[in-house]
């Protein structure tokens, strides 16, 4: 399969290459609501980052491997979906995140985009095997439970602090949670 244009790498597992191609679909759909609500890189950077780990999280649990993940077919993959205007993913997050309803994003075509679909299978994975998935579960709540993005998005920003790591056992709230949430979901609608 190599030419002179294309160099693939060779994995055995399965499980974390498919949680990567879909896990990375849902999260570029995120960082293209924050885009289209007026967010600039850092955000972008921040919900790649968390992105990733929940991608990580996910694979380990379903008996894939942490370093598939961040590798090409995780993080490669993510990064590109979650930064391209050609990504159909970006493309349905940018339009929403500017107020355009999900029936006329695309010009009113229909288009299909995995992440639209993936975001039902993720969180429903993530739910059975009992691991939360943030920003999936923003995502999807928005695509398919009618939530409202500006609220979504500031509650996904005010939830508690965590340690980073996840070795440190340590959760703090957040201090500004209900400025927090006002403050975004004004920002955003």
């Amino acid at each position: 399969m190599s030419t002179n244009a294309f160099r693939p790498y060779i994995s055995d597992d399965i499980v974390g290459v498919e949680v990567g191609g879909a896990v990375k679909n849902v999260i570029a759909i995120a960082c293209g609501m924050m885009t289209g609500a007026g967010f600039a890189e850092n955000t972008r950077a921040a919900l790649i980052t968390r992105g990733m780990d929940e991608m990580k999280v996910l694979a380990e649990v379903l008996g894939g491997r942490r370093e598939t993940v961040t590798g090409l077919s995780g993080a490669g993959d993510l990064t590109l979906t979650c930064s391209s205007t050609t990504s159909r993913n970006m493309s349905l997050g940018v339009q929403l995140g500017q107020g355009i309803p999900r029936a006329k994003c695309f010009g009113g075509k229909p288009t299909v985009v995995e992440g639209e679909v993936n975001s039902i299978s993720v969180i429903e994975l993530a739910r059975r095997v009992g691991i939360k998935m943030p920003i999936c579960e923003a995502v999807h709540a928005v695509l398919h439970e009618g939530a409202p993005l500006g609220e979504t998005f500031a509650q996904l920003w005010s939830r508690p602090i965590e340690a980073e790591p996840r070795t440190l056992d340590l959760s703090i709230d957040h201090p500004a949670d209900i400025a927090a949430v006002t403050n975004l979901a004004e920002r955003i609608s």
